[in-house]
Formats: C-alpha cells, sequence, structure tokens
C-alpha cells in the first residue's frame, strides 16, 4: 500500500500500488469548480491515467489552473487534427500563434483556401468527436519504433526532431487511426473537450478554448490586423530562411551555419528600427516616440537602437524610462490579492511624469529622478534632461499605449511604438511555442543575473505579471504606429545554458516546480548556442549580458 496525501481535500489515506490518480479523486471525492483535468503529483504535472508507484501528495485541478488550461488547448489541437484528416484528407493542418484568445492555423493544401464553410464543417466534426468520447491514449515506444510509427504516417518533421533528442523511449498520443506528438499532457477523452470554436480568421482558422478566468464562455473575437500582420511577416521570414521548427535551427548549430542565420536576424531587425525612423522622420510634428511592451520583450534596448537610428537622421533622442516615475513603495497600489500591483498605471507617479513632460516642452531642464527598486524609493542625484531645437524625446514604459499616461501631449506630437517578442519558431506545425514563454526564460535569466531573483521568485511573480499585462497593455497594442518583433530565432539556444542551471535549483517542494520542470522539459529541444557571434547591440544581450549599451 502507498500513502497519499490530497491537498483538495486534505486527507491522507492508503491505496493499492498503480493506482490511477482518476480513481483516487473519485475515491476521495474531490469537488473542483469544474471537471477535473489532471493534478500535481509531488509537484509535477500527470494526467489522470498516471498510476500511483510511491507515496505522494496530490492537488487535483481544472481548467482554471495554468495547466488544466493547457492541457485542454492542446486536446484540442489533436482534436482538430482529426477532424482535418477526416473531412480534408490531404490537406496539412499548421498550428501556428496565439491571437483574439485563439490559436491561428493554417490549412496547407486545402484547394480554393479556407472559407466559413470549411470551418463550420471542421466545427462539426471536431463536435461529433467530441460526442464520440474517444479516448487520447499515450504510449511510450522505444525511440527506434516511434521513429518508424511517425515515419509510416508520413510525420517526417517528428523523426526528425526526436532523432535530434536522443531519448531512449518516445512518446507518441492516439485518436482513433491517428497519431500525434504533443509537447505535455492531454486529457483522458474527447469526451471532455464540451466547449470549444473554430470560425475563419484572415485567411486561415481560429481555434478558440474556454478561459481560465471564465471557463464558462469563450472570448469574443477582435480583429488584430497590425498584431496578425507582424506575426505573418515573421513567420514567413522564418520560413523562407529554413528555419520555421526547432529542429531546422537545430540543425545550423549542429553543421556550423548558425553564425550566418544569427548576422540574418540581427540584419533584419536593423532594417526595421530604420525604418520606423524613417517613418518618425516624416512625420514633422512628431516630439515623442512612446515605446510601449510587456515584460521581457527588449522595450529598453529597441529604446537604445531606435535612438541610434533617429540620431542618423540629425535628432539629438532624450531618453525617459517611466520605471523611474514610480510611486513609493508605500503608495504601490495593491491587486484583489492584496499583493503591491506594479504592473498598474496607479503605480506611476502621473502628476509628476506630466509635469516633466510639460516643463521640457517649454524649454525647460528637468531634473529626473532614478527609481530604486530595493528601496521603493525615488532618487535625486542631480540628473537632468532638457530639449533642444531638434531633440526628440524617446520614452519606454510598460504604459506607454495608454493615453493616460500621456495626457498633457497632443496626439499628432506623439509616434506609438508596441514592442513583443512574438516567437516565429515551432517546436513542430503542431506545438506553437507561446510567446510568453519566451519572454519568462527572457525574464528569468535578466533577474537572476542582474537583479539577484531566483527563478523560484521569477516564477513566483509571473502570473501577475502576465495579469497585468492583460489589463494594462494588450487592450492598446492596436494603438500602435508601428510593431516591433524582437524576438531572435536563434535566442532559445542562447538562453539555455543560463536558465537550465537557474531552473534546476527550484525546490521539489514548492507548486512552481511543476512549471520550472515544464520549462526544463521545453529547452531540452535546443541545442545551445554559443554567445561569440552575438553582436553587442543584440536585444538578447539585455538578458544576458555583454551589451555595448549602458543599462
Amino acid at each position: 500500500m502507498i500513502t497519499i496525501s490530497c491537498l483538495n481535500t486534505k486527507t491522507q489515506k492508503d491505496y493499492p500500488f498503480g493506482t490511477s490518480i482518476m480513481e483516487i479523486a473519485k475515491e476521495e471525492n474531490v469537488k473542483l469548480p469544474y471537471p477535473i483535468l489532471g493534478a500535481l503529483v509531488n509537484n509535477k504535472v500527470r494526467d489522470l491515467t498516471y498510476r500511483i508507484h510511491k507515496p505522494s501528495q496530490i492537488d487535483f485541478f481544472d481548467i482554471t489552473s495554468l495547466y488544466g488550461n493547457a492541457m485542454y488547448c492542446r486536446s484540442l489541437y489533436f482534436l482538430l487534427f482529426k477532424a482535418v484528416k477526416d473531412i480534408l484528407p490531404g490537406v496539412k493542418l499548421r498550428i501556428l500563434h496565439s491571437i483574439s484568445s485563439g490559436k491561428y492555423c493554417a490549412l496547407d493544401g486545402l484547394e480554393g483556401g479556407v472559407t466559413e464553410e470549411v470551418a463550420r464543417t471542421l466545427e462539426s466534426r471536431m463536435m461529433e468527436l467530441v460526442k464520440m468520447n474517444l479516448p487520447f491514449r499515450r504510449e511510450e515506444l522505444p525511440t527506434k519504433e516511434a521513429l518508424e510509427e511517425y515515419r509510416n504516417h508520413g510525420m517526417d518533421e517528428k523523426e526528425k526532431m526526436f532523432r535530434h533528442r536522443s531519448r531512449i523511449y518516445t512518446s507518441i498520443y492516439r485518436l482513433d487511426d491517428c497519431i500525434n506528438y504533443y509537447y505535455g499532457f492531454l486529457l483522458p477523452s474527447t469526451g471532455y473537450l464540451t466547449s470549444f470554436k473554430l470560425e475563419k480568421y484572415e485567411s486561415g482558422l481560429l481555434l478558440k478554448a474556454p478561459s481560465r478566468a471564465h471557463p464558462e464562455k469563450i472570448n469574443a473575437t477582435r480583429m488584430l490586423p497590425k498584431l496578425f500582420s507582424v506575426y505573418k511577416e515573421y513567420k514567413d521570414w522564418a520560413s523562407r530562411f529554413g528555419v520555421p521548427y526547432v529542429m531546422d535551427l537545430n540543425d545550423k548549430v549542429l553543421d556550423g551555419s548558425i553564425a550566418e542565420l544569427i548576422h540574418l536576424t540581427e540584419a533584419n531587425l536593423e532594417r526595421n528600427f530604420a525604418r520606423i525612423a524613417d517613418n518618425i522622420a516624416a512625420r514633422k510634428k512628431v516630439k515623442m516616440v512612446l515605446i510601449c511592451g510587456p515584460s521581457s520583450s527588449g522595450k529598453t534596448t529597441s529604446c537604445k537602437r531606435l535612438s541610434v537610428q533617429l540620431e542618423l537622421l540629425g535628432y539629438k533622442p532624450v531618453q525617459i524610462s517611466v520605471d523611474d516615475f514610480f510611486v513609493e513603495r508605500d503608495e504601490t497600489p495593491r491587486d484583489k490579492n492584496g499583493d503591491l500591483d506594479f504592473e498598474a498605471l496607479e503605480a506611476i507617479d502621473l502628476e509628476l511624469f506630466n509635469r516633466t513632460l510639460l516643463g521640457l516642452a517649454e524649454g525647460k531642464e528637468m531634473p529626473l529622478p532614478t527609481f530604486d527598486f530595493p528601496s521603493g524609493s525615488k532618487k535625486w542625484e542631480g540628473k537632468t534632461i532638457k530639449m533642444e531645437e531638434n531633440s526628440i524625446l524617446v520614452v519606454e514604459g510598460i504604459h506607454c499605449l495608454n493615453p493616460r499616461l500621456t495626457a498633457s501631449v497632443p496626439d499628432e506630437a506623439k509616434y506609438k511604438i508596441y514592442v513583443s517578442a512574438l516567437t516565429s519558431i515551432s517546436i513542430d506545425s503542431q506545438n506553437p511555442i507561446p510567446t510568453s514563454d519566451n519572454r519568462l526564460i527572457r525574464r528569468i535569466v535578466r533577474d537572476h543575473k542582474y537583479r539577484g531573483y531566483s527563478a523560484l521568485d521569477t516564477l513566483k511573480r509571473w502570473q501577475s505579471v502576465r495579469n497585468g499585462e492583460v489589463r494594462n497593455i494588450f487592450p492598446y497594442q492596436e494603438n500602435a504606429d508601428d510593431m516591433i518583433n524582437t524576438a531572435l530565432i536563434y535566442e532559445l539556444g542562447i538562453l539555455k545554458p543560463y536558465a537550465v542551471p537557474v531552473l534546476n535549483e527550484v525546490p521539489e517542494t514548492v507548486p512552481e516546480y511543476a512549471e520550472a520542470c515544464r520549462l526544463l522539459k521545453f529547452l531540452s529541444y535546443f541545442e545551445p548556442i554559443i554567445e561569440k557571434n552575438i553582436p553587442g547591440v543584440s536585444i538578447i544581450r539585455e538578458f544576458v549580458g555583454g551589451s555595448n549599451f549602458h543599462y
């Protein structure tokens, strides 16, 4: 017998070796607001078919959990994959990226393109498969056998991916007559997928799952043409240079051609900074450039690189970080949980910020504070700034697209830029990489290297950061005059050697251990890349060090 502690019911009981956690949930009569989808077993994510083999602490979760929601979405991917195979044989499904609270998908080889009728037909087939309650079956096979299975099903990219990972065993998921691989666990069966929506979006499909905050509904779709255009541009760029998937990137590392890809990636980003500088110069009334973006999107380096391009055009850029205008720590607002909410607009001293802007507009020399994060207070150390006739103010901060931040400045005097790391590379055609993962790994590395925070500290704070982005940044992103994608197609290979040892320090005794394990598995797909070919002005230098810029 094995002793099991159930955190949901605060009970402890002995169970026979090999009991599934689904059976334990029934025996313990675990009740959650929504159906149980999986559990943390000793702080590792497990699906409901997992069988216990040692004393364990179990915490069951539903769709409101990060892990439950991810399981639900991955299972929807497979459901759509099956529907496409059934309805559109010979057409290839690619799940590309997040947009408008869903996943944007392409159907390659579909004659006539995606229509409303195609979306309705596929959605109808998905609903039929849900009613059939077909099992998602996970098998662990010797890698040689798994690779043969993938080859027999025409899934060459899977074969290539697992050949890189050099594992003894490889997993396969089965749904009826289909096989696939997903980065993470699935639900027990299609019957769990009772809520979803599939609709035509741009030239493809948008697959939508219930939100974590409100699982009883599907969020309304917003058309985001600017953001979609940037995603498409970079996905096309990655395909054009032969690196749509991680395995293609690994090939370039292993064959020694990664330096060329690094140079192309950096040159492409520099072209964008130059293009935007030209656009700013074309608007004669612009006196202020506002650079906004979520955490770890590379706003600071973007500010500095754009300033270089503006200087080439005859401007004298004056740089300001909104972070230096935080209110004093005891004035910082709190969120609904009572924690300090640094992402709220009210965490900024708006009166002081706008007073500084007005003074600069009037030609005055204005004092500039430096916010000291350890003490939670602004420091006045004699730093001043002044605008000259050919000066242009370049401001960066997470609230820069919110009109309230710069209410004292006329709209025609502002040029607004949205910056984010919109990851263009995918694990494979069925496993997109969330942009938030890219930014989280950047932040873990930077926080450890420059701020003295452990990976555990960063992981504990991350959900609050994400919630703040949803409230304070994403609603304004389409207000931007321009967008910059700062994701570097090679960067996760650079970040891996920094992130892995820090993530390995997260103890098994904390719930964040599950997220550390997930990120470690994710990074295992990447071959490490040495830094010698990374230029000193690269965005990635903001996180790993060695930048030519002073931060």
